[in-house]
């Protein structure tokens, strides 16, 4: 059985990175847009944020069921899970708005990448 949570584990994790990358290009597409105060959020930016958000939370229950997970790891995945549902809160707030303001564009960029060091520096 552990194996085979092992496995998912993986493919949602892979899924994580895939929402990730979403999510960060769409946002690095629009910087001259967002400088020229013309920015929009593309459907595959609000769809990268809701993978992100599924497959941390789905990550999150599957760290739980395997075991071995400390209060400190907790902390981390609850922070991350915070600042992931902020950011598309808030695309999904200003998704339909044209031109989104700038920022709600900048604040999306600067969580992400936000997410993406916690992720890596907090041991």
């Amino acid at each position: 059985m552990l194996e085979a949570m092992e496995i998912v584990k993986s493919i949602l994790l892979i899924l994580h990175f895939v929402g990730l990358a979403g999510l960060f290009g769409g946002w690095f597409l629009q910087l001259k847009a967002i400088g020229r105060g013309e920015a929009k959020i593309p459907a595959g930016m609000m769809h990268s944020g809701w993978l992100v958000l599924a497959s941390g939370i789905l990550l999150f229950g599957v760290n739980e069921m395997i075991g071995g997970v400390t209060m400190d790891i907790r902390v981390k995945l609850t922070v991350k899970l915070l600042v992931a549902l902020v950011v598309v809160v808030m695309l999904f707030l200003n998704r339909k708005k044209d031109p989104v303001p700038s920022g709600v564009m900048w604040a999306a960029g600067g969580l992400t990448l936000a997410n993406i060091c916690i992720a890596v520096l907090w041991h």
